[in-house]
C-alpha cells in the first residue's frame, strides 16, 4: 500500500509545520524574556521558572535543541510538500506548492507565532521551558558535536568561545528600567531612585554651601556678641574660627553649649575645648556624592569642609544636603516652600539667594538654567557681567530675566528673576 494515498502525508505535513510554529514562538520568547523577573520567580520557588532560568544561562544548549527539531522539520514539510505536488499530476505544481509552502511558513510558523510570543515572551517562556529541558537531554549528543563543528567554524574567522556573559546592567540602562516602570512605581520613589543613580555624576561643589554663607562663631569677636550668636542660631553644629574660616578651630555642639549654659560653666576658653574635642574633617572639592556618602558613614562624620588645592575651605557640605539630594529638601509643608532660597513675589517672579545653586533652583523649580559653568546664581551672573554690577542691573540668561537687588562683599547677594509663565514652581516639581 503506498503510503502516499493515505492522509498520513498531509497530518505529516501540518504537525511538521506545527513544531516549526512552536519551535520559532518558543525561541523569540526565550530570547525577549525579562531574565530578572525570571530570576525572581525563581527564588520564590517557582519550578518552571528555575528550569528557564537554567536554560537561559546556556543558551548555545536551548538554541542547539531548538535547530535540531527546526531544521528537520522545516526540511521533512518541504519534501512532503514537494512529493504531494508532483503525485497530483499537474505541470505546474511543484512551483505553486513551494511557494504556497512559503506563504504558509512565513504568516503561520513565523510571524504569528514571534509576535505572539513578543507580546506575551514571560508566558510562553515559562510553558515551554519544561520542553526545551527534555529536548536538550535528548539531543545533548546531537548537540555536542554541531556546538564542536560551529565553535570550530568560528575559530576559523577568530572568533572564540565567550568565557563568561555578564548581565549586569550600567547607570544608563538602569535610568531607563526606572522611567518606564512609571505605572508601577508611584513619581516620588522614582525620582527618588533616578536621585541615587546621579549621585556619581554630582560633586560636593554642587550642593556645598558656600565659604560666604557659612554661620560660624568667630573668636575674635566680643564675648556677648559670640552668646547672641550662640542664642540665635537655627543650628545644632558650628565652626568656631579664629579672625577668618581658614584659621579653623573645629566644631561646637549646640547641646553641648546647652549642658553649659546650665551650669553656668560656660567661658570663652570653655567654648574652644568643646569645639576642639572634636577635629574638623576636610575633603577635596570634585568628590563624588555617591563616595562623600560612604566616607560620611564609614567615618561617622555629618559635616565636611570642603578645600581646594591650596588647602583654603570653599564651603561647608553636611549629611542632610546629601540626603535631600536622594529624598528632596526636608520642610514640613511642600505645598508652600518652593525652595529655601527662594521667595515668590508674584506669579513668576521671584526673589532669590544669588549664593543659591543653579542645580538646585533648577531640580525644585523646574527651571533650565545653564549647568555647565558656575554653580551658584552670583557666579553665573558675574561670569555674563565680566564685572561687579550696581543694585539695579538688568541681564537676561536663556528665557530668564535678572535684576541684581543686593550688592555685599564684591558679591551679588539678591536678584529678582522673571521666569517663563510656563515654568512656575509647583510642589509636584521638587522631588
Amino acid at each position: 500500500m503506498n503510503v502516499f494515498s493515505t492522509p498520513v502525508p498531509q497530518l505529516a505535513l501540518v504537525a511538521l509545520l506545527i513544531v516549526a510554529a512552536f519551535s520559532s514562538g518558543a525561541e523569540a520568547a526565550m530570547l525577549s524574556v525579562n531574565r530578572y523577573r525570571i530570576r525572581h520567580r525563581a527564588e520564590a520557588g517557582q519550578r518552571s521558572a528555575r528550569m528557564l532560568e537554567r536554560l537561559l544561562a546556556k543558551p548555545d544548549e536551548w538554541l542547539g535543541a531548538n535547530l535540531v527539531i527546526l531544521a528537520p522539520a522545516s526540511v521533512f514539510a518541504s519534501a512532503i510538500a514537494t512529493i504531494l505536488a508532483q503525485r497530483t499530476g499537474y505541470p505546474y505544481a511543484v512551483p505553486v506548492a513551494e511557494v504556497l509552502l512559503t506563504i504558509l511558513v512565513i504568516v503561520f510558523c513565523e510571524l504569528a507565532p514571534k509576535i505572539y510570543a513578543a507580546s506575551n515572551p514571560e508566558g510562553v517562556a515559562l510553558h515551554a521551558a519544561g520542553i526545551y529541558q527534555v529536548l536538550v537531554l535528548v539531543a545533548r549528543p546531537v548537540l555536542w558535536l554541531t556546538n564542536r563543528m560551529a565553535y570550530g567554524f568560528l575559530r576559523v574567522f577568530g572568533v572564540g568561545r565567550a568565557t563568561h556573559s555578564s548581565q549586569a546592567l550600567s547607570a544608563e540602562e538602569l535610568r531607563t528600567v526606572v522611567t518606564e516602570a512609571a505605572p508601577v512605581i508611584p513619581a516620588r520613589h522614582r525620582q527618588m531612585l533616578l536621585s541615587i543613580l546621579d549621585l556619581g555624576r554630582i560633586t560636593v561643589n554642587d550642593i556645598m554651601i558656600p565659604r560666604q554663607e557659612i554661620n560660624g562663631i568667630d573668636l575674635s569677636e566680643s564675648w556677648d556678641d559670640i552668646l547672641e550668636r550662640l542664642q540665635k542660631t537655627p543650628h545644632t553644629r558650628l565652626p568656631v574660627y579664629d579672625g577668618e574660616l581658614d584659621n579653623l578651630i573645629g566644631l561646637l555642639h549646640m547641646k553641648r553649649v546647652a549642658r553649659e549654659l546650665a551650669r553656668g560653666s560656660f567661658s570663652r576658653e570653655r567654648l574652644i575645648e568643646l569645639a576642639r574635642n572634636r577635629e574638623s574633617y576636610f575633603i577635596p572639592e570634585g568628590t563624588p556624592l555617591n563616595v562623600q556618602l560612604a566616607q560620611f558613614q564609614r567615618n561617622r562624620r555629618r559635616h565636611a569642609f570642603v578645600v581646594n588645592e591650596y588647602g583654603d575651605i570653599e564651603g561647608l557640605v553636611t549629611l542632610e544636603d546629601l540626603l535631600e539630594e536622594i529624598v528632596g529638601e526636608f520642610t514640613t509643608d511642600p505645598a508652600t516652600i518652593t525652595h529655601k532660597d527662594v521667595h515668590t513675589e508674584r506669579p513668576g517672579v521671584f526673589i532669590v539667594n544669588a549664593s543659591a545653586t543653579i542645580r538646585a533652583l533648577n531640580r525644585a523649580l523646574g527651571w533650565q538654567l545653564p549647568t555647565g559653568g558656575p554653580k551658584t546664581v552670583n557666579g553665573l551672573l558675574l561670569e555674563h557681567l565680566e564685572t561687579i554690577p550696581d543694585s539695579g542691573t538688568m541681564v537676561r540668561v536663556g528665557n530668564y530675566e535678572f535684576e541684581v537687588l543686593q550688592i555685599a562683599d564684591n558679591a551679588i547677594r539678591t536678584v529678582r528673576v522673571r521666569a517663563p509663565v510656563a515654568e512656575k514652581p509647583t510642589a509636584a516639581s521638587a522631588p
